[in-house]
Formats: C-alpha cells, structure tokens, sequence
C-alpha cells in the first residue's frame, strides 16, 4: 500500500516538474527569431479565472480560452488539482518553501495547520469579479499566471540575457521591470515565514478552484475509525487544510502528501465510505464579502473618474497594431506581457500611469526605446484574450486586397527642434528610415537666407498624413537625442472613430 501512494506522490511531483518546464520553454520559445507556431499562450489559456472574469467584461470568450474548460470539468472531478500538478506559480512556491525552510517537525504542524487569513483570498476574488462586473478587468495585478509571465518577460528573462548574453540582438530594457521583479520576489520571499503564501493567502485563482472543488466527485477521505489523531498528515500539507480533522475541501491541493505520511493508512483519495469524515464548508465571513463587493464597486468609478486614455486620449498612450477599441482592449487585456515578450525592438513597454490606474502594465509603444517593425504582427500571435487581434501582414502593410494600412498613430514634427527647420542643419533620417512606399517623409527644398547673408539650399522634411502609419521609426532614429524634434502620438490610430484630428464622414 505505501508504495502504491508513494507512486502517486511522485506522480504528482513528475507533472508539476514537467509544467513547469514546459512553461519555461514555451516563454523562452515567445521570441521573434523562435515563435514558429507553438502555443506560447497555452497557461494563459487554460487559466479559469482569465476566462471567466474576461467573459463578465466582454461578454465573449476568446476562441483560445475555450481550454479553461477542461481545468474546470477537471477540478469538479478530481478537485484543486491544477494548484501541484500544473500551475507553475503554485510549484515555485512550493519549491522556495521546502528548499529554504528548514523547521522542526513541530513547527511544520503549525505552519501548516489552517488560518483565518486564507480567506482573503476570497475577498481578493470578490473585488476582482465585481470590478470585472463593472467592465474593469483587473485580474492581471494578481493571477498567478499573469504575474509570472509578466515577471519573466519583463524581468528575469531580460536579466539573465544581460547576465549571459545571447538571449536577445538587442538587450531590452522595460519601464517599471525592478518595481515587478521586487513584488515578486516579496512574494516568494513570503514562503520564508508561511509555506505557499501566495497560494494560501493571495491568489484568486486559487479562490475560484476552491469554489469549484467544493463540489468535486474525487476528495482525500479520512477514515475516522483508523485515524489516531497524529496529526502527521500536516507535516508536509500544501494547503493547509486540516486533513486530520473535517477536511476543508477548498483548501485542499490534493497534493496526495497527507496520504503517504499516514503511519495507519486512514487517509485516502477517491469516494467516501462509511466511516469517512464530513468535509468544513467554506469558511468565508458573508459581512466581509459584502464589504468588498461594495469597495469593489465604489473603486469602479473612481478608476474611472480620472483622466485616463479612455475618457481624453492621451498622446502617450500608443497601443500595440491589431489592438481593439479602447473601452474594449481595457476590458480584455490582462496585463500578462506576452506581447512585450515577442515584440523584437522592445518598443512596446509595461504602462505605468500614462493610462491612468486602470491601465497599469497594460502594453503601450515608447518609441523612444524602439519602434514598431513595419512587417512585424508577432504581438498579436500571442495575445491570449483578443485585447491585440491577429493580423496578417498584408492587413497590417495594406497591400492587396487590403486598400489601406494599419494606423497607429500620427508622425508630428516640432519645427523648434528639427535641425533643418531650427538650426539651418543638413539632416535626412527621418526620410532615409521611414518604411512606407510611397514615403510618408518627403522634402521641399528652400534656398535660405543665412545670418551673414548668404544663402543655401537646404532640404526641410514635411510629412504626408495619409501614408504615416505611426511605426515611429523616425522619432527612434531622430538624432536629436533628449527629446525627439518629430514623435508620434495615437491620433489617427485605426481602432478608433474619434481619435482623429479631422473628422471623416
């Protein structure tokens, strides 16, 4: 029998290994020169909580997050089983918590008995459904999945090619990437003093499969007649659950440890028997769930009562090419950094408040640091919501049967700092480096009139709104260096009807 449950543990261990490498590959695969059609965006995908509370947003379900469902079918079958199989947030965790914690045997009794604060996991969960309820979709703050994406794309991945080499042609830098690694590492730095912090205390996704769990077929059952109050089974519970009392069902992980540290085989996994033990219900307090719901819905407004992208257009506000409308891209974009991750020039960076609070860490193009390649669409292959729509680079360049280009924005050129216009200096880049055909950069040649009296002829760049497709390649290679003398801004931009400086019937 023991060696029998031992296989089941180690089973369980294979499989978080195994996911967890496999998202480890697939965000190192997330790259311009290594995409070639793998699904990059599979944990995004299979996330329940990015479906479900981007449904309540949008009323629709991206194409993609129709794999939620087997995580959910799943775990009202085998219970909160993607927690230690499959979530790679949950293996880290788990992973930090045993390399680094060292305790007595009496002090893992106490860690792992269960507390209070793991219902504010619920609460957290709460806010996020109604702020969703509301059309904000704020789960990207706080779901594992998003968070660890976002932290190895934006972060770690960009450290170890600063570290190594290699990883990159050109080593990105992103606004925001030291504010995101240290949130991290506080939490992984939490498991020093609670084993699986995160897991138990924070994480709303991990909320959502304890609802489901409670009506899970498959449970760990104690059977009360062998059980001789030992308490063992909680040396190394991932969940905190209780497993030597009432099993709180919601908190278990099925983790299947409690099983093998049975010394009287009472513990096991399956159906219940006769002389199997009631499950606690959910310990959540319906005043405190009241309460957040109200904060949640007072929150709404004030995120939005501000100056945002949404309510004025913002000029710092560019959103990646195949984005949706506004309203709409806030309503699906979970803020996961997939797009930052492919985009090869690392123009497109993680907002911080250029789009108000809502828009935190959703993409938008600096071009300062880079520019939006003209035959590049990679950013909207691996969008797992839809917020970026895949296009072709036919749609995007408006070759045939395309009539027109993908606008983004609008190139504007400040004369009073444009060494042709200011300062009477020879300078062509902009028009050398823009990618349209015809050029959206063309020149006039003007004879003037110098301080001395002379004259020379000198070439002055104007710009032809109708091809600039807002790329920014120009202000990127602008050799005026602190603040380019031409820069790009999202007017005129495809997604929308009303971000436009003239209006067209």
């Amino acid at each position: 029998m023991g060696k029998k449950l031992l296989t089941l543990q180690n089973i369980r261990r294979i499989y978080s290994v195994f996911f967890f490498a496999l998202f480890v590959l697939l965000i190192a695969v997330t790259d311009f020169r290594n995409m070639k059609g793998y699904e990059v965006s599979l944990f995004l995908e299979l996330d329940p909580l990015v479906s479900l509370l981007s449904f309540l947003t949008s009323w629709t379900v991206y194409k993609g997050l129709a794999l939620s469902l087997l995580i959910i079918v799943g775990t009202l079958l085998f219970g909160r089983f993607f927690c230690s199989f499959i979530c790679p947030m949950g293996s880290l965790n788990q992973w930090v918590s045993h390399f680094f914690n060292r305790r007595r045997p009496a002090d893992d009794y106490q860690i792992n008995a269960y507390r209070k604060i793991y219902r504010f996991k619920y609460y957290v969960l709460t806010a996020l459904i109604v702020l969703a309820a509301f059309g904000s979709l704020q789960i990207g703050l706080l779901d594992p999945i998003a968070t660890i994406t976002r932290t190895f794309a934006i972060s770690l991945v960009p450290a170890l090619s600063l570290g190594t080499g290699g990883l990159y042609l050109k080593q990105p830098v992103f606004y925001g990437g030291i504010g995101i690694a240290l949130l991290f590492l506080a939490v992984l730095f939490a498991n020093r003093f609670l084993t699986r912090f995160w897991c138990r205390v924070l994480c709303p996704l991990g909320a959502l499969l304890g609802l489901f769990s409670g009506f899970s077929l498959l449970r760990i059952r104690r059977d009360v007649e062998k059980c001789t109050d030992c308490q063992k089974c909680l040396r190394t519970c991932h969940g905190g659950c209780d497993p030597h009392t009432e099993l709180r069902v919601h908190e278990c992980h099925v983790c299947m440890n409690c099983i093998e540290d049975c010394p009287e085989d009472a513990i096991h996994y399956g159906f219940p028997t006769a002389a199997s033990s009631v499950h606690a219900p959910l310990d959540v307090n319906r005043r405190r769930i009241l309460e957040t719901g109200v904060a949640g819905a007072l929150l709404f407004p004030m995120m939005r009562s501000s100056v945002t992208a949404e309510t004025t257009p913002q000029p710092g506000v560019i959103r990646p090419p195949g984005s949706i409308a506004e309203p709409e891209f806030r309503r699906r974009c979970i803020k996961c950094g997939e797009c930052m991750r492919v985009c090869p020039t690392n123009v497109i960076q993680p907002a911080l408040l250029e789009a108000g609070l809502e828009g935190l860490w959703t993409p938008i193009l600096l071009n300062k640091i880079g520019y939006c390649e003209f035959h590049c669409v990679l950013c909207s292959q691996v969008c797992p919501t839809g917020a970026i729509v895949p296009v072709t680079v036919e749609e995007k360049v408006g070759k045939p049967p395309h009539d027109k280009p993908l606008f983004i924005g609008t190139a504007f050129f400040d004369r009073g700092r444009c060494l042709p216009w200011a300062m009477n200096i020879e300078c062509i880049v902009c028009e050398e480096v823009c990618p349209t055909s015809p050029k959206a950069i063309w020149f006039e040649t003007e004879t003037i009139k110098l301080r001395d009296g002379k004259t020379r002829q000198l070439k002055r760049p104007h710009l032809d709104t109708k091809l600039c497709v807002g790329c920014g390649i120009c202000e990127n290679k602008c050799p005026v260096q602190d603040k380019a003398a031409v820069r790009v801004t999202a007017i005129g931009e495809t997604r929308s009807r009303t971000n436009r400086m003239i209006l067209e019937l």
